[in-house]
């Protein structure tokens, strides 16, 4: 069989390693991937936005399935265009993926169906959201509507801050058109826990739970990132709240797709917050999370493989998906000055015997050497028996992979223990 994967990131790394498992798979195309890949899949310098040529080259070489992991191609309708040329794929039709796509249409469909979420105002004029604003409660969340690579999103502490979020927005269009409709809702507070989910539009079946380090340096300061790094599962994320969610989140957020006509296959993000007055929702995604995936997908003990094709022929319940009883700790390296200003081209050298699954984002190969050639370079993942185990073997593991201007956050998963403890 051969695959097609969409996307160049730790994310897809982490997809086709997995799929690697499988022995009915001889070949693995990654388009366009990155440098780091090149072990694991051959690279094509296709974009994962240009979706003619992706659809011309899954019919050129007989692609036999189909994996669209980024946001941006599935929102474009990546999905619908391979499927109209017979090539099965997993990842959701663009109807479905405006889940993500538009955070007015996912606020919306939550107040509609009922689903616990923030309370919220949705604005298009300028005007009424500055003047909204001048009463609103402090701090507030403002978030441009459209994808805005994971950093539509600002937190206003101060009323001036805020002001300043919708003329950014609005005005300058630092998002471009994703600005141009904003949603202002209300700050909630508590542990944020993210869970990856498959589903096939009847069936739900949430992956291990997991905690994100959105910012760029130790003690959760300094800017918002992509992901410094992530551990798994999240301890604040119980049995019975997972059961809450299940009733009061995940399947009625399926079964509101699908009366929208919308249905929704592929994996499901939930962003949650876990309030005083239980979960509730800060965000859907329509694709798997990234880091999330690099320390979700190595503890899955079921055949990726399986489960994408049962999920592509609504066949989910029929499969019994399973994981370890374990834990896994991923540590993103930047280079230095991520998120801003950076530096690249440097030589990327992994030890032997390393032991730890390495997984590239922002790579390049250039005479047979792979350079850095991004903000977030790659992720280590350990995995072990316990969290405290994953953490302490990802780090001892860390300092096996150089590069000049290599920077890491030291504490990652220490949040996590505090709570364990």
């Amino acid at each position: 069989m051969k695959i097609l994967v969409v996307g160049g990131g730790g994310r897809e790394h982490a997809i086709i390693k997995k799929l690697k498992e499988n022995k009915e798979i001889e070949k693995i195309y990654a388009l366009p991937g990155n440098g780091g890949m090149k072990e694991d899949a051959e690279c094509v310098a296709i974009g994962a936005k240009d979706i003619d040529a992706i659809v011309d080259f899954a019919k050129n070489n007989a692609i036999d399935f189909a994996v669209v992991a980024p946001d941006d191609p599935l929102v474009l309708g990546c999905v619908d265009a391979l499927e109209k040329i017979g090539v099965p794929c997993f990842g959701p039709e663009a109807k479905a993926a405006i889940i993500e796509g538009s955070k007015v249409f996912s606020k919306n469909l939550m107040k509609k169906y009922g689903i616990p979420t923030a309370q919220y105002e949705v604005f298009s004029d300028m005007d009424a959201a500055l003047k909204y604003l001048e009463t609103a409660p402090i701090p507030t969340v403002i978030k441009a509507d459209g994808l805005a690579l994971g950093k539509g999103v600002i937190i206003a502490q101060t009323r001036e801050e805020a002001f300043d979020a919708v003329h950014s927005m609005m005005e300058d269009k630092v998002f471009g058109e994703s600005g141009s409709n904003i949603v202002i809702e209300e700050f909630l507070t508590g542990p944020e826990v993210s869970v990856l989910s498959f589903t096939d539009g009847k069936t739900v079946v949430p992956m291990i739970s997991s905690m994100d380090h959105k910012r760029a340096l130790d003690g959760d300061k300094g800017l918002n990132t992509g992901g410094m790094g992530t551990i798994a599962p999240n301890p604040y994320y119980t049995e019975d709240i997972a059961k809450v969610c299940m009733e009061t989140i995940f399947l009625p957020t399926v079964y509101a797709m699908n009366k929208e006509g919308r249905t929704f296959k592929g994996c499901l993000y939930f962003g949650l917050m876990l309030t005083e007055n239980g979960p509730k929702v800060i965000e859907y995604n329509c694709r798997f999370g990234d880091p999330e995936t690099q320390v979700v997908l190595p503890l899955l003990k079921t055949d990726l493989f399986t489960v994408m094709k049962a999920v592509r022929e609504e066949k989910l319940s029929e499969i019994k998906v399973e994981f370890a009883d374990k834990a896994a700790c991923c540590v993103v390296m930047a280079s230095k000055g991520y998120p801003g200003k950076y530096e690249t081209g440097y030589e990327i050298k992994i030890a032997d015997g390393i032991d730890a699954e390495v997984y590239v984002a922002g790579a390049k190969l250039s005479d047979n050497k792979v350079l850095t050639a991004g903000g977030r370079v790659l992720g280590v993942v350990a995995v072990a028996d316990d969290l405290i185990s994953a953490v302490d073997k990802a780090y001892k593991e860390v300092p096996k992979v150089t590069f000049d201007n290599a920077y890491f956050r030291s504490d990652i998963g220490q949040r996590a223990i505090k709570a364990l403890k």
